[in-house]
């Protein structure tokens, strides 16, 4: 199964940048280990995957090795979106020996950090399966990783909620408080932002009715129980799209979709994450 092709990847440029970050924390002035190996030597390495898993991150992984060895071959047999069986070999890497060491722990960082987004992603999807509820992540990314993570949500089948603050206004409590009222932050909003998408972040169904007078695009509905999520999409029908949000894991996430809500959304996807099992083997030419 595969699926990633139809995700593109953040900008070269944002790729680059995030590659070099990762260069500048663990290589620094130069890798001193690799000094061991013959300047002019050459290598082969092959990547396995030693769990079942997602796969997501070639573009960084590629880049890692490529900005150290623009002559690296990079063969792959895996596209990003596929679903990997544990124990198989999934890229084979030709190139000089001391790039392919110096790259290895940063690339295989991206690998792992990524793909294990996209695979957790994947299992909500399946705890999702038989209702028409989407899936979508939210802003809980790791700081300087956010383009990247979302990438990896797509890929693992889920979808992305705002970017940043900058392009969709989400009204919380906060905001309804200093405003003065939900219609009253709600026509600021309209007024200042008047093209972005407007969602509404409720805590009762008294809330969720002044946000539907007051014609919000979306509502979240926040850690509604169920037959409040179930009143919630009674009361709405279809005048806006409803958002659940808090306390969703996947024992719960199944459950929450048969309500009927359009989107449910969930930080786990992009900060409780557990790298994939990845190792890459090396041997000189």
């Amino acid at each position: 199964m595969s699926h990633g092709e139809r995700y593109s990847p953040p900008l070269t440029e944002q790729i680059r940048l995030d590659v070099e970050r990762a260069f500048a924390e663990d290589v620094g002035a130069g890798d001193a280990t690799a000094d061991l190996l013959p300047e002019s030597g050459f290598a082969t390495a092959v990547l396995t995957c030693r769990e079942h898993a997602v796969l997501a991150g070639r573009p960084w992984f590629d880049a890692c090795f490529r900005q150290l060895d623009p002559d690296v071959r990079i063969e792959w047999l895996h596209q990003d979106g596929d679903i990997l069986a544990a124990d198989r070999a999934i890229c084979t890497l030709h190139g000089r020996a001391r790039a392919l060491v110096t790259a290895e722990r940063s690339a295989l960082n991206f690998l792992q950090l990524l793909s294990g987004t996209a695979t957790v992603t994947a299992r909500y999807m399946a705890a999702l399966a038989g209702t028409r509820t989407r899936l979508l992540d939210t802003r809980k990314t790791l700081p300087g990783l956010r383009l990247a993570q979302k990438y990896a949500v797509r890929c693992g089948g889920g979808g992305n909620h705002r970017i940043g603050l900058y392009d969709g206004v989400l009204i919380k409590e906060n905001h309804i408080i200093a405003a003065g009222g939900i219609a009253a932050a709600m026509a600021a909003a309209r007024r200042l932002h008047p093209t972005l998408p407007l969602e509404v972040e409720v805590e009762d169904l008294d809330e969720l009715r002044a946000a539907l007078a007051a014609g919000a695009d979306r509502i979240m509905i926040d850690n509604f129980d169920l037959p409040a999520m179930r009143e919630a999409v009674r009361i709405a029908a279809g005048r806006a799209s409803l958002e659940a949000s808090g306390n969703v894991d996947l024992d719960t996430i199944g459950a929450i979709g048969a309500t009927g809500v359009d989107f449910v959304s969930v930080g786990a996807l992009t900060k409780h994450v557990r790298a994939v099992d990845l190792s890459l083997r090396l041997r000189l030419d």
